[in-house]
């Protein structure tokens, strides 16, 4: 699981933010905090922190004030700045100081999960170790900037998009085309076109289930429980 530190002046966005994340699979909420003191408390006393989603206006200090501290301190937890701080300086002054990602105030949780989603993605990359070749490089980066919602291609409905994706991520494990068909109520063709349609963008990954006869089956799981 990915050990996640939600702060935010305003608790009830605090916990907005953090039943937010906590929908997304792989994704777990340590701890709360609501100013800047209280996360840099939190930092030292909740192990094995991964990411901070961090908002820029806090009582005490500016979000970005904490990831100076954090950073003098020797914690190299990494930072997504979730904020309506929308100036160009303070975004530049984020980047130059190390977010890895930053979601302007207000957003829809399919904004969020992106992000975090994206996040899970460079997490796996980058957990493989070795050296990283031109292609591995260009994935890392590639997963940093991915998009709130990642366009969809000419013929595609959004709407079975989403039902197919939901299927796919409350799902204990691989399901076939034919049962993504039996839960979401469309085509097997349609839930096929959807789910290469996922592996391709590296959202879902593909399985093979061989039988005692014929051509193997193929079967689907959500990117972050491969």
């Amino acid at each position: 699981m990915i050990e996640v530190l939600v702060v935010d002046d305003d608790t009830r966005v605090a916990r907005v933010n953090a039943a937010y994340v906590e929908k997304v699979p792989g994704f777990h909420v340590a701890a709360e905090a609501h100013s800047a003191a209280e996360a840099l408390r939190q930092l030292e006393l909740v192990p094995q922190l991964d990411l901070v989603l961090l908002d820029h206006y806090l009582p005490d200090e500016t979000g970005l004030e904490v990831v100076q501290e954090m950073r003098r301190r020797g914690h190299q937890t990494d930072v997504i700045m979730v904020t309506a701080a929308r100036d160009v300086s303070t975004v530049q002054a984020a980047m130059r100081q190390g977010a890895l990602q930053y979601l302007v105030k207000p957003f829809a949780f399919a904004g969020l999960r992106a992000k975090l989603e994206a996040y899970a993605e460079l997490r796996r990359t980058l957990d493989g170790g070795g050296e990283a070749e031109q292609a591995d490089v260009d994935r890392m980066f590639g997963a940093l900037s991915a998009s709130s919602e990642p366009g969809l291609p000419k013929g595609h409905s959004p709407t079975t998009a989403e039902l197919v994706r939901q299927a796919l991520m409350n799902a204990e494990g691989p399901l076939s085309a034919q049962e993504i068909a039996d839960r979401t109520g469309v085509s097997r063709q349609t839930a096929q076109r959807y789910l290469k349609l996922l592996e391709r963008t590296g959202r879902a990954r593909l399985t093979l289930k061989y039988g005692d006869a014929g051509r193997p089956e193929h079967r689907y799981v959500w990117a972050t429980r491969a």
